[in-house]
């Protein structure tokens, strides 16, 4: 019998059965032995390319977060490119939200992608007048703006019965009605602290000194 032209198996082919694997059925699920079922062979051909679960892991994350794009930072003012930057990264994990505690517990500090978005962050902020020590600061508290708006659904959490509410809990009588409009809501969240704390630090960048200039 021939040799197959196109191998069975490729990096890409096994990165993404085993988004998909997490996508349905989450993180925890995720085994090479579940994944190569999955994909139709012995979970020994997967060793070949991934040595270990945690490197598989990690191709993921970068494959994420190549997706985010920090490029505004080059052209735009601090603000509007922190707004820029926060929903593109906030866009690359909504797509998959199971796996966002594996970049949250991991960390950036290791991945090229991510150091690339990290370096055109903080480069950016200090660049438009931020102390290094409070760009750092503003970079992290983004993060975890954008990392807890999509480990999970608030309004997905509430059940279709209104009697759960209405009897017990009456100012949650509306609640619902969260689940039809999960989506809708969990954005204009973001947006609403996104926006509340860029308006904070803006507060904050006028008390900065007179030297530093206003923001580009």
């Amino acid at each position: 019998m021939a040799r197959p032209r196109v191998p069975l198996l490729s990096r890409d082919r096994i990165r993404e059965s085993a988004l998909t694997l997490i996508d349905r059925d989450g993180l925890g699920e995720l085994s090479m032995r579940k994944l190569a079922a999955d994909l139709g062979v012995q979970a020994a051909s997967l060793y070949g390319h991934y040595p270990t679960k945690d490197d598989l892991l990690d191709d993921i994350a970068h494959s994420i977060m190549s997706h985010v794009d920090a490029s505004a930072f080059e052209h735009e003012s601090w603000r509007s490119a922190l707004v820029s930057w926060a929903r593109s990264f906030r866009a690359a994990l909504a797509q998959h939200p199971n796996f966002v505690p594996y970049l949250a517990t991991s960390g950036p500090g290791r991945r090229d992608e991510a150091l690339r978005a990290a370096n055109a962050v903080h480069g950016g902020l200090v660049e438009a007048g931020w102390p290094p020590r409070q760009a750092t600061m503003i970079g992290a508290a983004a993060r975890y703006l954008v990392l807890g708006s999509t480990v999970g659904s608030f309004s997905r959490g509430f059940v279709d019965d209104i009697q759960v509410y209405r009897d017990r809990y009456p100012n949650l009588e509306q609640a619902h009605l969260l689940r039809d409009k999960a989506e809708e809501i969990d954005s204009d969240s973001f947006e609403l602290a996104l926006s509340a704390f860029l308006d904070g630090l803006e507060l904050k960048f006028e008390k900065l000194s007179p030297r530093r200039g206003a923001a580009k």
